[in-house]
């Protein structure tokens, strides 16, 4: 019986993103004596957010290691067992502890193979929570994930949906060079059903979990679901709205971005970082240089209000992106 409660992906079972990411992470630790998990509160208390719940009494101190309060200390020492063959999962709690380690990232874990002249690579993986919606205010709240996909050198996830939360991980691990993999914290409780024909995933590719005519919705992590109940509103008013899940922060899959716009030539980009220098203003950037002649209407972004997010619950759902906005938004670039 695996740690999350099932006896894999070969059965459909309901299961919650949580338990997923648990799935995930006991396939990689059975499946390779290189992996181990560390971080901060993730054996004995099982994760802040109970992904690793289980997995210490399963495969012990030495494999999933609570680390000290020192987010420079235990990502330095993961990418120090990168370099030494070792083949690391190390948890943050929050984007916005990450931070603290952001030295360790930037200037060790992304430029020591082009420091080396390719001579080492840092086959790391770091996970962390991103996202409000849970009032948790400004210290544990922001979306802090187009601040790393600006970072040549590092591959940056964010699993939107069950599948990818399950299946992300095993090819992350196999990656050369350090992965970030971003999980929104509304997820953790959703459920669904896991595809049980589906056993890998592509991360070079977005998904385009709905079709449509008319204009391209781009969003990823926590935004998704507000876009996919956005195009089902805009439907019943006869707006047929495709809907990219971007999956990949960086590299971002241009294509499939620019091929959808080149058909429905409208397209919101919903992000929940703030509008200014964001992720949203660079896929932006990108429709507008590949895409511009294909374009009826100015591309629209969707993003977080410019403040600290809020802690009261008005307050914080004003901050973020809403379904309400993203159905305003094409609505103007539909005309």
């Amino acid at each position: 019986m695996k740690a999350g409660g099932t006896d894999g992906v070969g059965k459909s079972e309901v299961t919650t993103y949580r338990e997923a990411l648990r799935e995930a992470l006991w396939e990689a630790l059975t499946a390779d004596e290189r992996v181990f998990l560390m971080g901060e509160d993730v054996g004995r208390y099982g994760g802040c957010f109970g992904v690793s719940l289980g997995l210490l009494e399963q495969f012990g101190p030495d494999r999933v290691r609570d680390t000290p309060l020192s987010e420079s200390a235990f990502v330095g020492a993961g990418i120090g067992a990168a370099l030494a063959g070792m083949r690391p999962i190390v948890e943050i709690m929050t984007v916005n502890f990450s931070l603290l380690a952001l030295d360790q990232i930037l200037n060790n874990a992304a430029t020591l193979r082009h420091m080396s002249g390719g001579q080492v690579g840092v086959p790391l993986v770091i996970r962390m929570t991103t996202g409000a919606g849970r009032q948790l205010a400004a210290q544990h709240s922001h979306s802090l994930e187009g601040w790393y996909a600006h970072i040549p050198g590092i591959r940056v996830l964010a699993p939107a949906t069950l599948q990818d939360a399950r299946l992300l991980l095993a090819p992350a691990l196999a990656d050369p060079d350090p992965v970030l993999i971003f999980e929104h914290g509304t997820l953790y409780n959703t459920k669904g059903d896991l595809d049980p024909a589906v056993h890998a995933v592509d991360l070079d590719h977005a998904a385009v979990p709905r079709d449509g005519t008319d204009l391209t919705v781009i969003a990823y992590g926590g935004c998704l679901s507000k876009a996919l109940a956005a195009a089902e509103e805009l439907a019943g008013d006869g707006v047929s709205a495709e809907v990219i899940d971007l999956r990949s922060l960086r590299p971002l899959d241009d294509a499939t971005v620019i091929g959808s716009v080149s058909r429905t030539h409208r397209a919101v980009v919903v992000d929940e970082g703030w509008r200014s220098g964001s992720l949203s203003a660079e896929i932006s950037a990108r429709i507008t240089e590949q895409a511009f002649f294909d374009l009826d209407a100015p591309v629209e972004r969707v993003c977080s209000a410019e403040v600290p997010i809020p802690y009261a619950r008005q307050l914080e759902e004003a901050a973020l992106p809403q379904v309400s906005g993203i159905v305003a938004a094409a609505r103007r670039v539909v005309g």
